[in-house]
């Protein structure tokens, strides 16, 4: 997902067990599996400033404007990625920033205002990656339930590489082609963890 602050320095390469990686920053540390409360309630309208008020509406629990009715939704936050497969190896970058900042997880991010999911997509992976890709198909979309900044709706895409070099770039520190049976840990997302295991039992199927 898309955090503040892009690093400096290119990064180096080196050879894994698991398999090729790329890397801009020495210190690994493990991510905290905490998840804090999300984003707060609004206190004032974002429309004409006054207090905003608990209403129930159609069963749910909201916010609205004591003054002019403004009913502030919380609704999940569409984000977009890429699984880029490479004889029978998936690409992971390894975060940079808060949350879940050391872990790994799938090439993705939230979408801009008025962009296209499979927009958001394509420029998540030129960011964190520097590969240009070309989707190549829908692979599926979750619940993102426990990330602390939002809930979110994560939807991923089949992509291959169409061109760029591979290096880290925006949040991601480090990337590497992994074994699906053999993953880096932490694994940053539940929807990212499930996703993956998805893409390993269809990738099971197929070779049966």
């Amino acid at each position: 997902m898309k955090d503040k602050g892009k690093g400096q320095a290119r990064g180096s390469r080196s050879v894994g067990r698991a398999g090729v990686r790329l890397r801009r920053a020495k210190r690994v540390l493990r991510a905290p599996d905490v998840v804090r409360p999300t984003r707060p309630e609004a206190r004032f309208c974002m429309v004409c400033g006054g207090t905003m008020r608990p209403i129930v509406e159609h069963g749910a629990r909201r916010r609205a404007c004591s003054r002019c009715g403004f009913i502030a939704y919380r609704n999940p936050v569409p984000a977009c990625g890429v699984l880029i497969e490479r004889k029978g190896s998936i690409l992971l970058a390894r975060r940079g920033h808060e949350p879940r900042k050391n872990a790994w997880g799938i090439p993705a991010g939230f979408m801009e205002y008025g962009e296209h999911p499979e927009a958001t997509a394509v420029r998540e992976a030129l960011e964190e990656t520097g590969l240009r890709v070309r989707l190549t198909g829908l692979f599926g979309v979750y619940e993102g339930r426990d990330d602390p900044r939002t809930r979110a709706v994560l939807i991923l895409y089949h992509a291959r590489v169409a061109g760029g070099e591979l290096q880290p770039g925006d949040d991601a520190i480090e990337l590497g082609y992994f074994s699906l049976d053999r993953l880096p840990r932490p694994i940053a997302f539940r929807a990212h963890r499930e996703a993956l295991s998805d893409l390993r039992r269809m990738n099971r199927g197929k070779n049966r």
